[in-house]
């Protein structure tokens, strides 16, 4: 089994994008681990997220870059952020001011298929 090295060297640009330079970030509680949601982030939204230490992504819709609480106040600060081992997902844990989801819904996965 190989060893793993929690702290590696790490640049934005070792990330694999899509297509449309977007991965996604899967946000997470740092307290209990609750996934809130799913969000996309290229690679400049990724370098925010980090400087910034808060969440920082892009809107496909919108085309345009935003800040999880911007206009809520519901912010997400920044506790860690971990790349899966393909290096095509991220994992953002946060401390969660408000709820996670515009419906008003801590998380954005409230609703069950079973």
């Amino acid at each position: 089994m190989k060893k793993q090295n929690k702290k590696e060297k790490f640049s934005v640009k070792s990330l694999k994008f899509d297509e449309k330079g977007l991965i996604p970030a899967i946000i997470q509680d740092y307290r209990n681990n609750e996934v809130l949601m799913l969000a996309y982030m290229n690679a400049e939204s990724v370098r925010r997220t980090i400087k910034l230490k808060k969440t920082c992504f892009w809107s496909r819709s919108r085309k345009a870059y935003w800040i999880k609480g911007e206009t809520s106040g519901h912010f997400q600060f920044v506790k860690s952020i971990a790349y899966d081992c393909d290096m095509d997902a991220l994992l953002i844990k946060v401390r969660q001011v408000g709820v996670a989801c515009h419906t008003g819904n801590r998380s954005c996965f409230y609703r069950k298929i079973k």
